[in-house]
């Protein structure tokens, strides 16, 4: 009708590009009661680390709800996220919502750690999931609008990468809302039950240093060689042991974060380059090979 302007286009901001955004961060915390009687309360503090839109950005028109995709990230047996905390900026800089959730009986301030207790550290990534899903959903709040629910990702290593390997790919604790797992010297964990592999799964990268001693390079090859369903990719790291590569910013940690930035752009963003990106990221002479497709590193 004449005189009316048009509707302002929702605009999403690109995502893809290391350093393409400062980031923010805050500090959460999450309480499930749900599963009181499995595995008694369950309170789950999180960092999140956000992308900052850029206020000209902001300005210039209405932006799209849900602008950027999910990580939440899982930490290793007796780790906090601040160990992680060059990774984690580096997805939250181009563009990710990074959570890294503290787990009750196996983070990096308990005095009386339980490794048994990943039995329920699945259910506690879930429930962190959907919680950032509610908050960015709420229409106020520094996250309102920020995560996009149909593009969520995980991430985490050692027993973390157990917790992730299990929601992205066993049936005792397969949640579909994954688009893309990132598995960091991780395995298979029996006691969790279920079956490995069974089924359909989505994208997974596995990093794995070929001189790690505590997660052997065989627990990573396993899993990759038997995911049959999905693209699935693995970076060898030569010489490289079970906390160097992940923890930190030295080498060969700059290729982790190079490559699994790429995959998550690839997989998660959907952005097509990226996959080319990625091989170019991590085949890096005397460093580090990505083999994909079942292939295992020469």
């Amino acid at each position: 009708a004449r005189g009316h302007s048009p509707r302002p286009r929702a605009v999403r901001l690109p995502v893809g590009r290391i350093g393409g955004y400062a980031v923010a961060h805050q500090s959460l915390v999450f309480v499930d009661r749900s599963r009181i009687a499995a595995a008694g309360r369950r309170v789950l503090p999180a960092l999140v680390r956000y992308p900052v839109i850029p206020a000209r950005a902001a300005a210039a028109g209405k932006l799209a709800r849900g602008q950027f995709p999910l990580v939440v990230f899982a930490p290793g047996y007796v780790q906090c996220g601040r160990s992680y905390r060059s990774l984690l900026h580096t997805w939250a800089s181009a563009g990710y919502v990074v959570a890294a959730v503290e787990f009750p009986r196996t983070n990096c301030h308990t005095s009386s750690p339980d490794e048994a207790d990943l039995a329920n550290q699945p259910g506690d990534v879930a429930f962190v999931i959907r919680r950032l899903i509610a908050i960015s959903g709420r229409p106020r709040g520094v996250l309102s609008g920020l995560v996009n629910p149909a593009a969520i990702a995980v991430a985490g290593h050692s027993d973390g990468g157990d917790t992730v390997a299990a929601m992205a790919a066993s049936t005792c604790c397969l949640d579909r809302r994954v688009s893309a797992a990132v598995v960091l010297a991780g395995a298979e964990w029996p006691p969790l039950g279920g079956s490995y592999f069974a089924g359909r799964t989505p994208p997974i990268l596995f990093v794995q240093g070929d001189a790690d001693v505590i997660n052997l390079p065989a627990d990573s090859r396993l899993m990759y060689r038997a995911d049959t369903a999905g693209p699935r990719f693995y970076l060898d790291l030569y010489g490289a042991g079970h906390l160097t590569p992940y923890e930190g910013d030295g080498p060969p940690e700059p290729i982790v974060a190079r490559v699994s930035t790429d995959f998550l752009n690839r997989y998660v963003a959907g952005e097509q380059a990226a996959g080319a990106a990625m091989k170019r990221a991590g085949d890096v002479a005397g460093q580090a090979q990505l083999a994909r497709g079942g292939k295992l590193p020469s």
